[in-house]
C-alpha cells in the first residue's frame, strides 16, 4: 500500500509527522491493507492561522483493488484526532463494501 501525504499551506509536514501518519494508518489497515492499492492523505487547517474548534480536516481517499475509489473526511481539534477519526470512519466504510462484494 502506497501512502502519499498532502497538507495545506498552513500545516508543516515534518518528517516526524510524516512518520506518525505512516504508521498510524499501517497499523489501522493491516489487516485489511490487502484490498488497499494507494492512500492519499490530505490535511488542511481551515481557519489558517486563528485558533478554532473542529478546524483540523483530515480527508483520506483510497484506492481500493477492483472497486471504486472512497474518500472519507474528519474534523477535529488536532491533525492526530482528525486521522484517527477518518481511519475509523474509513475502516467502516471498506467492511461494508467488502461485505458487499
Amino acid at each position: 500500500m502506497t501512502i502519499l501525504i498532502n497538507t495545506d499551506k498552513n500545516i508543516s509536514g515534518n518528517e516526524r509527522f510524516e512518520r506518525y501518519v505512516h504508521s498510524t494508518i499501517n497499523e489501522n489497515l493491516s489487516r485489511i491493507g490487502d484490498n488497499i492499492t494507494r492512500i492519499e492523505v490530505h490535511f488542511s487547517d481551515e481557519n489558517g492561522n486563528k485558533e478554532g474548534v473542529g478546524d483540523k480536516r483530515c480527508t483520506l481517499e483510497a484506492r481500493l483493488k477492483n472497486k471504486q475509489p472512497i474518500a472519507i473526511t474528519s474534523h477535529a481539534d488536532t491533525l492526530e484526532k482528525s486521522l484517527n477519526s477518518t481511519l475509523d470512519k474509513l475502516k467502516v466504510s471498506i467492511k461494508k463494501i467488502n461485505s458487499r462484494s
